[in-house]
């Protein structure tokens, strides 16, 4: 997500990432601010004070396409320590990223603890708002759905609501106007070798479909349990989501060539700029990508998220008055996540 606030003003002064291909990334990209380490391990008197964290925590426990066991995993209560963070330091905002079966796993319980938790922490409370984002509503060429946890102090006199979306079903951008050109960006944009016989099957399978439409009686007939299996993109239409690992055809696969995706073309349907490089091997590079939320979504919510800098809170003798001074302020920028196995991160 940092990229998306950085391309939208915002100082950041502190991140983590326990990856160090991301790292790497991040340092060449972003800046020198990040920390590889286990965000277990972390002492929280080392992160400094901040207006606004924004991470993500692991996601497969929360998956639809894993077997979802929730909060029962260890990995699954790694967002506690998120939570530890925003307690110890009160920023003004949080947001906090993760995939949708969040909404439903643990039967709804998941979603209703870590709601609880998070209202309740730090010397205020946070007031929260937690939707459901496809990106390509904002202009990013990849139907991709996200829960997004955004939480204002409650000693704010702000009202979060979801930003308009930028882009209606008609007016998507699509998986060809993402790709354009793209041949000729010399980062990122190698190319796996892969076997006959998937050449063979990619030929049987038309753009925007995927495995299924290899018939039964064909030598080449494959059977799956997810529909990323051999999935090719449509140049009509936006890619569907891009996963961060898995082998047995879920790398994502080009409309007219019979290929699996450069990990720049992955980039561009993410909305990255050409200049972003990625560092480590493809595999490496594929899984940080994934793992990632399109930048350009996100920054429409950062310059939406300006105007609770807008204020200053002002506590008087009574406690139940306070009052807002408009100021101008310059922002800092906390971005603690822990990325072990599948959280999102940018």
């Amino acid at each position: 997500m940092d990229l998306g606030f950085v391309n939208a003003g915002y100082k950041i002064i502190w991140a983590n990432d326990i990856d160090s291909d991301a790292c790497q990334t991040y340092k060449n990209n972003i800046g020198n601010h990040i920390v590889k380490s286990d965000i277990a391990n972390i002492n929280l008197k080392d992160i400094p004070k901040c207006d606004i964290i924004i991470g993500g925590f692991p996601c497969q426990d929360f998956s639809l396409i894993w077997k979802r066991k929730g909060l029962s995993t260890e990995r699954g209560n790694l967002y506690k320590y998120f939570v530890k963070v925003v307690q110890d330091k009160n920023p003004k905002v949080f947001i906090a990223e993760n995939v949708k079966g969040l909404m439903t796993a643990n039967k709804g319980k998941a979603i209703m603890q870590i709601k609880e938790d998070f209202e309740n922490c730090g010397l205020y409370g946070y007031d929260l708002d937690i939707d459901i984002y496809n990106f390509a509503d904002y202009g990013v060429p990849q139907l991709r759905e996200r829960v997004l946890i955004i939480g204002i102090r409650k000693d704010i006199n702000f009202k979060y609501r979801k930003p308009f979306p930028t882009h209606k079903p008609d007016e998507y951008v699509t998986s060809e106007e993402a790709l354009q050109g793209v041949k000729k960006i010399p980062y990122n944009n190698e190319h796996q070798n892969i076997k006959k016989k998937t050449i063979e099957m990619l030929k049987l399978i038309p753009e925007g479909e995927n495995f299924t439409a290899i018939p039964r009686n064909s030598p080449y007939y494959v059977k799956g349990m997810i529909s990323h299996v051999y999935r090719r993109l449509h140049r009509n239409r936006p890619s569907t989501t891009i996963i961060a690992a898995g082998g047995g055809g879920t790398w994502g696969y080009h409309y007219l060539e019979p290929r699996p995706l450069t990990n720049r073309e992955r980039a561009r349907l993410f909305g990255y700029p050409d200049d972003f490089i990625f560092y480590g091997s493809i595999a490496s590079v594929r899984k940080q990508i994934g793992n990632s939320v399109p930048p350009p979504a996100i920054k429409i919510i950062a310059d939406y998220l300006k105007e609770v800098f807008a204020y200053k809170v002002y506590e008087t003798l009574s406690k139940n008055s306070i009052s807002y001074q408009q100021l101008s302020l310059s922002l800092n920028l906390d971005n603690s996540q822990e990325v072990n196995g599948g959280s999102e991160k940018n």
